[in-house]
């Protein structure tokens, strides 16, 4: 099948393409060089006056495993008969379900979504529940910093090498494009009824501080040679003062890759009446500091969500803000724990109206929007539904200011938004979803439109108004077009057709040997027997599942 969409606006940054008009030619699953000018076509689009990009890729997004299933449970009156059943989408009538998400996604034009949170022992769960989100290639990190094996294995001070053939070996048996590292230790350290956990503090009975296991199984991710850094919740999330911590995390850092996740939530300080503030500014200037650094948002935005979290201290310290008031809280026998939270952002809370404001003034206040990614934490900030609103509040000062007029004042004199007219350019979003996103992720197949890459294809239109402001809420709520490994899948906002997508993954190599150290810990410690803890390709039966980047 040979396509050719013609004369698009393209934004395209790894490219250097900012809304010029090109043509894009897909041959099947890939986008090709122009064929020449005899070449016949089986199609032909003409997007003439629309925007066309690759398609959107979200690196931190909870939509699978046991978390999401438990927000689930908690809150069956968030997702039960929410739409019409359509008998062309299966299960299109279940809201939040993986079906929906993989429709609602693609709507938007994303085409890659990352689940960033694994925990080891629920792998084949995570890995079932993606395969059944329709439409999307998936991928997710797998959890490590509080599992048993791990931590016996830094007390008795073993080898860097030991510690990179367990980190690989983890990778390869969970299928994971990366590793997650949430709140190194504090899990662990909550059963000791430790209650808040910093980057120097120790677990008991381990003898090893937070920071010694974060910078281990960094040096370990970096010498194994894993293109996606080491992807860092960082300790005492949500806490007044906690900029130092994250900017403690920079430096501990020692000038090797790390992504650092939802840093609205680290963006605080302690100045003020109420002794909570901004501190964007700050962390920013650290951030400049550090070259080495990426980081993603975790945009708040008003509205009812659930907030699901490995970080159990995190959670646990405010369980009692449930809303409406119910809560799970849990422990694994094997990497940590967690919790489920029901949370509402409401427009009159001081606290609330800072954090949305915060995670803005990050956006429209960094220098390098290559390092800096668009993410809400779904569901945590926000559900990723929300996008669009998040999109017109970067793009459009005007409709900012008008938001700001309903939220709590004495919050947003706190903060430097309401004097910041920047507005970002589709570029930039297009670096900070598609382009520099594939690059952070180790995907070199996608996020830009040249020769060779996959054929995901997003177009979108900005109506009438395309050389003043258009509606950008509207805008990237509903593509116009989007192409999926060349397969047309939507059209105006609607579903066409419902591919599976692949799992990308990474397979280091490692000493075999270590296998056996697993094993032996597994028989001795734990009820979950080893092989029920790797993900085989055989549990998708005939289905092709895994692609591996190298």
């Amino acid at each position: 099948m040979l396509i050719k969409l013609h004369n698009g606006a393209i934004y395209d940054p790894s490219q250097n393409l900012h809304g010029e008009r090109r043509d894009l030619f897909v041959r099947d699953d890939r986008i090709v060089a122009d064929p020449g000018p005899d070449t016949r076509f089986d199609a032909v689009y003409d997007l003439t006056g629309k925007i066309v990009m690759a398609g959107a890729i979200d690196i931190h997004s909870h939509i699978a495993g046991g978390n999401v299933n438990t927000a689930r449970l908690l809150l069956p009156e968030q997702h039960r008969n929410h739409m019409a059943r359509r008998l062309s989408l299966p299960f299109a009538n279940a809201k939040w379900s993986s079906f929906d998400t993989g429709y609602r996604y693609a709507r938007m034009g994303y085409t890659t979504v990352v689940e960033p949170a694994m925990l080891p022992v629920n792998a084949l769960d995570v890995h079932l529940q993606m395969a059944d989100i329709p439409i999307l290639d998936t991928a997710a990190l797998t959890i490590l910093g509080n599992d048993d094996l791990l931590l016996r294995l830094l007390r008795a001070k073993a080898g860097q090498n030991q510690i990179n053939d367990y980190v690989a070996w983890t990778l390869n048996a969970t299928r994971a494009l990366g590793l997650k590292i949430i709140n190194a230790g504090g899990a662990n350290a909550f059963k000791s009824n430790v209650r808040q956990f910093g980057l120097d503090d120790i677990v008991p009975d381990y003898g090893v501080s937070s920071r010694q296991i974060l910078q281990t199984l960094q040096t370990a991710v970096h010498q194994l040679g894993v293109p996606h850094p080491p992807h860092v919740h960082c300790n005492n999330l949500g806490i007044p003062g906690n900029v130092d911590t994250i900017v403690a995390t920079m430096e501990a850092a020692q000038g090797l890759p790390m992504h650092l996740a939802h840093v609205q939530f680290y963006a605080y300080g302690k100045e003020g009446g109420k002794g909570f503030s901004s501190a964007a500014a700050q962390l920013l200037e650290a951030f400049n500091r550090h070259p080495n650094i990426t980081m993603d948002v975790g945009q708040v935005l008003f509205g009812q969500t659930v907030t699901i979290s490995g970080d159990v201290i995190a959670q646990y310290s405010r369980h009692a803000d449930a809303s409406p008031s119910k809560y799970v809280m849990w422990d694994a026998e094997t990497e940590g724990s967690g919790g489920v939270v029901p949370y509402r952002y409401r427009e009159a809370s001081f606290v609330n109206t800072l954090q949305w404001a915060i995670g803005l003034e990050l956006f429209l206040l960094a220098e390098a929007p290559e390092r800096l990614f668009f993410t809400t934490d779904h569901p945590n900030g926000a559900p990723f539904t929300a996008y669009p609103e998040l999109l017109r509040l970067l793009m459009d000062a005007d409709y900012r200011q008008q938001c700001m007029l309903r939220l709590n004042q004495e919050a947003l004199a706190l903060t430097l938004l309401p004097n910041l007219k920047r507005e970002l350019t589709l570029s930039e979003v297009a670096t900070m979803t598609r382009s520099a996103a594939a690059k952070l992720l180790g995907l070199n197949d996608r996020g830009h439109l040249a020769p060779g890459a996959v054929a995901d294809v997003a177009v979108y239109d900005p109506g009438k108004h395309a050389d003043a402001h258009p509606d950008y809420r509207a805008l990237f709520a509903d593509a116009v077009l989007l192409f999926k490994s060349g397969r047309l899948v939507v059209k105006d906002g609607q579903i066409l057709d419902r591919p599976g997508g692949l799992a990308q993954t990474v397979a280091p190599v490692y000493d075999t040997g270590i296998a056996r150290t697993v094993k032996h810990h597994f028989d001795r410690f734990y009820s979950l027997k080893l092989g029920q803890y790797t993900v085989n390709d055989a549990d998708f039966g005939e289905r092709q599942r895994f692609k591996v980047h190298e």
